[in-house]
């Protein structure tokens, strides 16, 4: 069995990039998010349970890692990010690559917020990056209603610029529109079917 091609999706918040992740599902394409994986190893029993009670035990809430402990510890201590980063990104790589070890399929997704920040880039076969204009990221965002302006241009500050991910990408998937996205899904994945019936 040959490796699977890999395509990395990422893109800033309020990109769209879940919903384009779902477009990718629908055109066959199984799906590896890196916050589930989060979320798997969160939950009791996960993963990060134990090496997570080490560093902060009042994180451990009902067995699982409650994620509002461990934003109000980095928001008290610098050094918290560097140490919960410590036990959660090798914990996220080995489910993505027992994830790509279990795979049959030619060709899979893998969505992650943080792919250039982390280096996982290096690891796939096709970057495509979710883009829309900053005006439409904001609204979108802001429209959840789960986070004020202010939240929003931390996180914003925090990621890498837009502009940035887009001259890094192989691809820019436009999600102005559900239509140009769709679009732009259906093409890479046709690209990509056709590159490895030549390969």
């Amino acid at each position: 069995m040959s490796d699977p091609f890999i395509i990395g999706l990422t893109g800033s918040i309020g990109m769209g990039k879940s919903t384009t992740a779902k477009m990718f599902a629908q055109e066959g394409v199984p799906i590896w998010d890196a916050d589930a994986a989060v979320h798997r190893i969160y939950a009791p029993v996960g993963a990060a349970v134990e090496p997570m009670r080490a560093i902060c035990p009042d994180a451990i809430v009902d067995g699982g890692v409650d994620r509002t402990v461990l934003k109000d510890w980095i928001a008290q201590d610098e050094s918290a990010l560097k140490q919960i980063e410590a036990v959660v990104h090798p914990l996220v790589a080995q489910d993505r690559a027992r994830f790509l070890q279990e795979t049959a399929a030619p060709i899979v997704l893998l969505d992650i917020p943080l792919l250039f920040e982390t280096g996982t880039h290096e690891q796939v076969d096709l970057v495509a990056v979710v883009s829309t204009s900053a005006q439409l990221q904001r609204e979108r965002v802001l429209a959840r209603g789960t986070m004020t302006e202010d939240q929003f241009d931390v996180i914003l500050a925090k990621q890498m610029p837009d502009s940035e991910k887009c001259a890094r990408a192989d691809v820019v998937i436009p999600t102005d529109t559900l239509d140009a996205a769709q679009a732009a899904v259906k093409q890479v994945v046709a690209d990509v079917k056709e590159r490895l019936s030549h390969a």
